[in-house]
């Protein structure tokens, strides 16, 4: 199963999210711009990853369509916040909040498939829920102050990035506990 085998893309996903988060709250003070070109930067690690996802699936000859709208959302986050840095705070704010429902309703339809090829898999529809709960909230309160939103933005990559970790991480050791070609179904959390 091509997830398993690629089960550092998602440590590394998490990984830069859990950097990107730790930077927000080493530095609270920081302006709109730099906040622009920080999640800038991590939605374009984040899709490309994604998009490497659907190449590799592509050559299992996998499902791959989540992957690719999700690699496209991030690329298409990236490229907003990258090439109009003039953004208002209000914009960035909203194209955040679309990012994340996105990527949470596309993160949960993986989990929904995920969940048959192995019994008991929770974690990407967590990450999925997260995403979108943290959408809404900063779609609730746009107008916000930017160190606020940097807080949350740094709260939600942390709690993101760690549970793709986590992700990552079992999916690896269930990889390597299964025979290879064999159909086994990973234990229950």
């Amino acid at each position: 199963m091509t997830i398993a085998s690629n089960w550092w893309s998602l440590v590394i996903r998490g990984l830069v999210a859990i950097v990107f988060g730790f930077a927000t709250f080493v530095w609270p003070g920081i302006t709109v711009g730099a906040l622009i070109l920080l999640f800038g930067a991590y939605a374009l690690v984040d899709g490309v990853v994604s998009l490497i996802g659907v190449f590799r699936a592509s050559k299992a000859h996998e499902r791959w369509g989540a992957l690719l709208f999700e690699g496209l959302a991030g690329l298409a986050a990236s490229a907003v916040t990258i090439l109009m840095p003039g953004l208002t705070a209000l914009a960035l704010v909203y194209v955040i909040a679309a990012w994340a429902l996105v990527t949470g309703v596309l993160e949960i339809a993986a989990a929904i498939r995920l969940r048959q090829n192995i019994a008991g898999e929770w974690l990407l529809g967590l990450a999925g829920v997260a995403s979108i709960l943290f959408g809404i909230v900063i779609a609730i309160f746009p107008l916000a102050g930017a160190v606020v939103i940097a807080l949350w933005v740094g709260i939600y990559a942390v709690v993101f990035g760690v549970i793709l970790v986590g992700l990552g991480f079992r999916l690896r050791h269930w990889k390597g506990s299964s025979p290879s070609g064999s159909p086994v179904t990973a234990p229950a959390v």
